[in-house]
């Protein structure tokens, strides 16, 4: 059954009611529809989300202030050294640079940054405007490298040529560029990569910790609390785990051919996917004794976190909760926690979800659970009015929609400042949950008549 919405024709394909005695199917990975607004993002938008985090990197933006400033530290990840990546070069492109070319401003930038930074990695994003004029973006960035001796990488991220999910693409070919075609000459035993992690909060020293304590190396974060040098030593991996499949599955694909690094999916939100994949890591690279090592913590750290969870569940009866985030990996654990806290999902949908997760959607979610792809405001405040929705899970632009409806609103966006991930996540995340949906806030707003169905 499709849904009938106040939507447009184009738009009937990426929405879905579930029925579970039905074969179902929704539209995804496609470009948004002209004329409807979309929170897809661009390529440019992708692209630095992805490589953002890599802490001595200097990372310019060839285009006009405004992209800089879109991206300007837009995640709330975490460094253990540099701090370099939390600066914001631009071109700052304007309308004689459009006319005459930005190629001389790109050169000087570059000379700026090596000067007063020397960074260890310099990315070039280029931006839609770049793409419009033409500038030979790669024959700046060869330049600079002979000149400078270090890595320049231009990052071909033009935001109209796509989505957000092909600037994930453009990351990872740059990735690809700094770690170099040549296999590891030797491997390092029982140690893996963490791919699509971005250290938010702090989250990746979590898992960092769960794997240590094990007694399993952790190469490297990609691209969380990341260094060029780590990253550049990825490849001495024997395994990498995959947690943001949207960003980093094409990278662990190319990782395979390139250097053969085997990679397995993995989700470290909630405690149930986190001993889960804990559990698929010690049996694939790990021996006897880490194994024993794993059941001893895991042990423990249930005995710790299970009851203060538990407790929370008797305020939770009866809540509903529509969750909108951009990777279908992220909404998947979210089904699944809210399930364990006995929250039902009656909204499910992403920005960049795949086929394969859709379905995995339908299968975790009731019957009459509507599914979305793509979803624009005013589709999610009409399904969230059907549904009768308590909460709202989502990002920064998702939160004035919440409270605008006098909804109860979880963050699980990248700039947030508190961990969800591992046992202490799901800990955070029973708690957060019971702050915003039992907050009195919601009565008195609905008594007072300031919502209004």
């Amino acid at each position: 059954m499709r849904s009938k919405t106040i939507s447009t024709k184009a738009r009937e394909n990426q929405i879905m009611v579930n029925q579970q005695s039905r074969q179902q199917s929704i539209v995804c990975d496609t470009h948004s529809v002209s004329g409807v607004v979309s929170q897809r993002a661009c390529v440019y938008c992708g692209a630095r989300v992805v490589l953002n985090p890599i802490t001595d990197a200097a990372h310019i933006v060839h285009g006009p202030i405004g992209c800089a400033s879109y991206t300007w530290d837009i995640r709330g990840s975490l460094s253990s050294d540099s701090e370099r990546y939390r600066m914001s070069f631009s071109t700052d492109l304007r309308e004689k640079d459009i006319i005459f070319g930005g190629e001389k401003k790109l050169a000087m930038a570059i000379d700026e940054i090596v000067e007063n930074e020397n960074p260890k990695v310099i990315f070039i994003y280029a931006t839609c405007v770049v793409g419009v004029i033409g500038d030979d973006v790669k024959a700046v960035a060869k330049h600079a490298e002979e000149k400078y001796g270090i890595r320049v990488i231009p990052v071909n991220s033009s935001g109209f040529s796509g989505s957000k999910k092909d600037g994930y693409k453009a990351a990872c070919h740059a990735i690809l560029e700094l770690m170099g075609p040549e296999k590891a000459k030797e491997k390092i035993a029982h140690s893996l990569n963490f791919l699509g992690d971005f250290n938010l909060a702090g989250e990746a020293w979590i898992v960092r910790n769960y794997l240590e304590t094990i007694g399993l190396t952790l190469n490297t974060v990609i691209t969380g609390d990341a260094s060029c040098a780590s990253l550049k030593k990825a490849k001495e991996s024997v395994l990498n785990i995959v947690q943001c499949a949207g960003s980093m599955t094409f990278l662990a694909k190319h990782m395979e051919q390139r250097y053969d690094i085997p990679f397995e999916h993995i989700r470290f939100l909630g405690i149930k996917d986190t001993i889960r994949s804990l559990r698929k890591i010690v049996f694939t690279i790990g021996n006897q004794e880490h194994i024993e090592r794993f059941e001893t913590m895991i042990k423990d750290k249930e005995r710790e976190y299970t009851p203060k969870i538990e407790a929370y569940k008797h305020r939770f009866i009866g809540k509903k909760v529509a969750i909108y985030v951009g990777g279908g990996f992220k909404a998947i654990s979210l089904i699944e926690q809210f399930n364990e806290l006995g929250i039902e999902t009656v909204l499910v949908g992403t920005q960049t979800g795949s086929q394969d997760e859709y379905n995995q959607f339908k299968q975790l979610t009731s019957e009459g659970t509507v599914i979305l792809d793509d979803a624009n405001p005013t589709e999610l405040e009409y399904f969230m009015k059907q549904t009768k929705a308590d909460i709202l899970v989502g990002g920064v632009k998702e939160r004035p929609l919440a409270y605008k409806m006098g909804v109860a609103f979880l963050d699980h966006n990248h700039e947030r400042k508190h961990p969800l991930c591992g046992f202490e996540g799901a800990y955070n995340f029973a708690k957060e949950v019971d702050l915003t949906v039992n907050s009195p806030v919601w009565s008195i707003v609905k008594q007072g008549g300031i919502y209004h169905e």
